[in-house]
């Protein structure tokens, strides 16, 4: 028998995100287990601080991982990972991951609670690399949070490679928590894995090719997802039934393309069929190519997710109805693709909305608050919903502006911003507050041709302001928020448990938000 290494020689891995396999560990040929330290509170002081599980394991292997840790270095930064091998015969290796200082909790500055986060990131950098290492079952240490732990661990083995040789794809990797945990654990350990199962699910869609998800596959692929619950009921509306209910906006768009235009309609009910529902709408355009006033080529691949509105509220629906939530629902994500052909909108027409307001296309880029347009006036119309939220990638500016750090937010409510803000808080999927003024609202009703123009009279000012005050004008509840999630569409490195790719943001902190109005968070 080789003499036992005393440590192993660390590298820094890429994150590395592949398909997941949600269950327990299973005998496999390779098992990984992950285990948090904390850092001292002095800065100056080095060392670390085991978790509750971490000194467990060290107390069974009579000290052998403070041993090694020792010789490997004497701190663990937050949000990296150290691999161990050798540490204990059921594990053939351990991944030590930092998570911060036990003090951390909610930052003022920062917005969200940091404890919860570098969990994530933490057992995120773990996951990586335990399966970079070869482990095909990784039991995970809670970390006094274990849905935070269940959510970094699954989100950061996503990966989309389905249409890739079998020779590039990414190994399936088991997840379990680690020991034998008391009730509440586990029950927030299967809390997230749903979420993060369900962001997956979101994500997956937002990463198809748009010949593989035309309308009508999203509305197939969606609803063969959200019936395995038994608990939604799935309503895929025609061309034809948009027309007769006058969805001119939205048929507009769609008219550019061959594919079909479908308008999605999910309900689930969790709650007496008497009480009003949630309505919570998404973007839906498969693809986007401008249009006529069309976008330059280069990224415009990316644009196969501007219907990361619609999958995002697919993702939710399908958490909320996983997680039993207390409340009723309605989704709808009007579904179609932005093309050029003869019957496509040109800049300067005229259409009419649901609600017999009249609309200047000025940009035929300018699409998607067409479709959030007749959504928003049928939303309002046919539910009388207790409030009423939208999504959409839906405009560049709101990247400028903020980045991917926070979604863009604009409400009509105190109480509706103020419970989403918080929900945010919680996730680490932030939000942002932008203005609704008239000063941006008047920009949009002074239209030449039409009551209302698509783009308003200074184009290039305040863009996402604009859109927001455009949409405002199709509401006629007192409970509405619109969230431009253009900028938190994609991810490059920011957000250290999502990895390259699309992100399917800010699905948790939807659910999140309508936990708390279920009165289950």
């Amino acid at each position: 028998m080789a003499a036992p290494r005393a440590f192993s020689i660390f590298r820094r891995i890429p994150c590395n995100f592949g398909a997941l396999k949600r269950g327990y560990c299973s005998e496999v040929t390779k098992k990984g287990v992950i285990l948090g330290v904390y850092s001292k509170e002095d800065d100056k002081e080095e060392g670390f601080i085991f978790t509750k599980a971490a000194e467990e394991v060290n107390s069974r292997v009579s000290g052998r991982l403070q041993e090694l840790l020792n010789v490997a270095g004497p701190t663990i930064k937050p949000g990296q990972a150290k691999i161990l091998y050798d540490v204990n015969q059921d594990f053939s290796c351990v991944a030590v991951v930092g998570l911060g200082k036990q003090s951390a909790g909610y930052s003022h500055v920062e917005q969200v609670n940091e404890a919860k986060e570098n969990i994530r990131a933490a057992v995120a950098a773990g996951a990586t690399q335990l399966r970079e290492s070869g482990a095909k079952c990784i039991s995970v240490d809670p970390c006094t949070d274990a849905q935070a732990a269940a959510e970094g661990a699954s989100l950061a083995l996503f990966s989309y490679d389905e249409l890739k040789d079998k020779s590039k794809k990414k190994p399936k990797v088991e997840l379990d928590i680690l020991g034998d945990p008391e009730l509440s654990a586990k029950d927030q350990w299967a809390r997230g894995l749903t979420l993060a199962g369900s962001q997956n699910f979101a994500r997956t869609l937002m990463e198809m090719p748009a010949n593989r998800l035309t309308p009508r596959r999203f509305a197939e692929i969606t609803g063969e997802q959200l019936r395995i619950t038994k608990t939604i009921v799935t309503r895929a509306h025609t061309q034809q039934w948009a027309l007769e209910q006058g969805m001119g906006a939205f048929l507009s768009v769609a008219k550019g393309s061959d594919q079909p235009p479908i308008f999605l309609e999910m309900t689930y009910n969790g709650a007496d069929p008497e009480v009003k529902p949630l309505l919570l709408i998404g973007k839906g355009v498969t693809f986007d190519s401008g249009g006529i006033s069309i976008k330059p080529a280069q990224n415009m691949e990316a644009m196969r997710a501007d219907m990361g509105g619609a999958a995002v509220v697919a993702g939710a629906l399908d958490a909320i109805a996983k997680l039993r939530l207390a409340i009723n629902v309605v989704a709808i994500t009007p579904l179609c693709e932005n093309l050029l052909n003869g019957s496509a909108n040109k800049p300067g027409d005229v259409v009419k909305a649901m609600n017999g307001k009249t609309i200047q296309i000025d940009n035929t880029d300018a699409e998607g608050r067409l479709l959030l347009a007749d959504a928003l006036c049928y939303a309002c119309r046919e539910f009388e919903p207790r409030a009423v939220i939208d999504l959409a990638t839906l405009t560049g500016a709101v990247d400028v502006a903020l980045g991917s750090a926070a979604t863009g937010t604009f409400s009509t409510s105190e109480t509706l911003w103020s419970d989403l803000h918080q929900a945010g808080v919680e996730t680490g999927d932030r939000l942002w507050r932008m203005p609704l003024f008239q000063h941006y609202s008047s920009q949009m009703t002074e239209s030449h041709l039409a009551d209302v123009n698509n783009i308003g009279k200074h184009a290039r000012s305040g863009g996402s302001c604009t859109a927001a005050a455009f949409l405002k004008e199709f509401v006629t509840v007192p409970e509405w928020a619109h969230l431009d999630i253009a900028g938190v569409m994609e991810n490059k490195d920011e957000i250290p448990y999502l990895g390259k790719g699309m992100t399917g943001r800010p699905m948790r902190t939807l659910v999140e938000f309508v936990a708390k109005m279920a009165g289950q968070s």
